[in-house]
């Protein structure tokens, strides 16, 4: 299993950025999927998931409103679109296999940094 992010990099604060996460390994237009975060000193939060279909998404209240969870079955890909960034969502940013439960995951990918500053 592999994933892999991209698309991290630093940003003003009221920002966007695009993050992708490319997935093989496994069949990944079966599984949920989800963009979790881990800052600095603090534990993993789990920013958002989306069914395997692409029709069911969650977002975690910190981010709702600013963040889209998007996924290209064909492609086998995963998107992250983040709009009107803060400093508070400073952190590494990675894709990961979803267990379907409110914590853990199957499998994750090494991350991509995300930092906004002015």
């Amino acid at each position: 299993v592999q994933l892999v992010e991209s698309g991290g990099g630093l940003v003003q604060p009221g920002g966007s950025l695009r993050l992708s996460c490319a997935a093989s390994g496994f069949t990944f237009s079966s599984s949920y999927m989800s963009w979790v975060r881990q800052a600095p000193g603090k534990g993993p939060e789990r920013v958002s998931r989306i069914n395997s279909g692409g029709d069911l998404t969650y977002y975690a209240d910190s981010v709702k409103g600013r963040f889209t969870i998007s996924r290209d079955n064909d492609r086998n890909t995963l998107y992250l679109e983040m709009a009107s960034l803060k400093p508070t969502d400073t952190a590494l940013y990675f894709c990961a296999r979803d267990n379907g439960l409110s914590t853990g995951w199957i499998n994750r990918g090494q991350g991509t940094q995300v930092t906004v500053s002015p």
